[in-house]
């Protein structure tokens, strides 16, 4: 007899059609790729980076490609909360999957206003907060890297919000494990990560770094190794749903987050140059499933 599998997983009280995201950068808010892929098959999309403000981002160069990977700096270019609130999420929403705001924040009080505000808006789904970023009024320190204020901002947002609260977490952290169980602690409904590593590339003949930044954000297929590791010594560190991300480009790279104990993935750099890219781990997903007589992707995890 075949199984059936069922695709679809729970983060919070947000049911996802299926576990394959796109991951916030690399998709932009859907209206590029919805001429090139029916995006209504996709698990969701999460938004482009949003800030309260509209931003211009980073001086170029701010891309540049590295062995197996991608270094960007781009700055968190975007059109602000509330033409990402008017325009963009309700456009992901005319496909009936869900859309899940990237909120950044200078301030804490910056990422509590704009969950409340998402909160407001019936086109979000749930919010995912990027916690790399840094806080400008702690002397530039990332809001992922100190758990104190980690736990802080964590909760006043949660407090702002009845919506699924997914917080990204930074891998440029000691104890990624700690950093987990401190958003679980402060009320956070799922986690995310990897989020980039930081990197720099020099061009050689000028002596300078290629990026107008300096350094980037390293993603890409480099970067898998560390972000399953990290996914599973997170997911058996927290009881709430764990999201993996970092280098996927095919089924074999889902199944590895599978596996370590994700529940749901998200495909960012490869979109670039396979935009079918999550579709197609869709589609193996559930193949793999049925060939393994498997009934949903909770079924995958390793018990090691």
């Amino acid at each position: 007899m075949t199984v059936m599998p069922e695709l679809a997983v729970q983060i919070g009280a947000l049911t996802l059609p299926n576990p394959v995201l796109v991951a916030s950068g690399t998709f932009g808010n859907g209206e590029e790729m919805a001429a090139l892929l029916d995006v209504r098959k996709l698990g969701g999309i999460v938004l482009k980076g949003t800030t309260l403000r509209s931003r211009r981002g980073n001086a170029p160069a701010r891309v540049v490609e590295t062995p197996a990977g991608l270094l960007n700096a781009i700055g968190l270019q975007n059109v602000g909360l509330e033409e990402t609130l008017r325009d963009k999420a309700p456009f992901v929403k005319q496909f009936g999957i869900p859309a899940i705001i990237n909120i950044s924040g200078e301030t804490l009080d910056e990422y509590v206003e704009m969950a409340a505000r998402a909160d407001a808006c019936a086109a979000i789904d749930a919010i995912e907060m990027n916690v790399s970023c840094p806080n400008v009024q702690h002397g530039g320190i990332a809001f992922g890297t100190e758990p104190a204020l980690l736990r802080e901002t964590v909760r006043r947002t949660r407090a702002a919000t009845r919506k699924p609260l997914i917080v990204k977490l930074s891998p440029n952290v000691t104890d990624i494990a700690l950093m987990a169980r401190t958003v679980e602690d402060a009320g956070a409904d799922a986690v995310s990560l990897i989020n980039t590593l930081v990197g720099m590339v020099i061009d050689t003949r000028r002596r300078q770094p290629v990026l107008a930044n300096k350094i980037g954000g390293l993603s890409g297929p480099a970067v898998r190794p560390v972000a399953v590791c990290m996914t599973w010594k997170v997911a058996k560190a927290v009881r709430i749903p764990v999201i993996g991300m970092g280098g996927i480009a095919c089924l074999d790279d889902a199944l590895q987050f599978f596996i370590a104990g994700a529940c749901a993935v998200q495909v960012g750099t490869a979109t670039f140059y396979n935009p079918l890219c999550a579709l197609e781990i869709i589609d193996g997903l559930a193949a793999y499933l049925r060939a393994h007589q498997l009934h949903s992707v909770t079924d995958l995890r390793g018990d090691f």
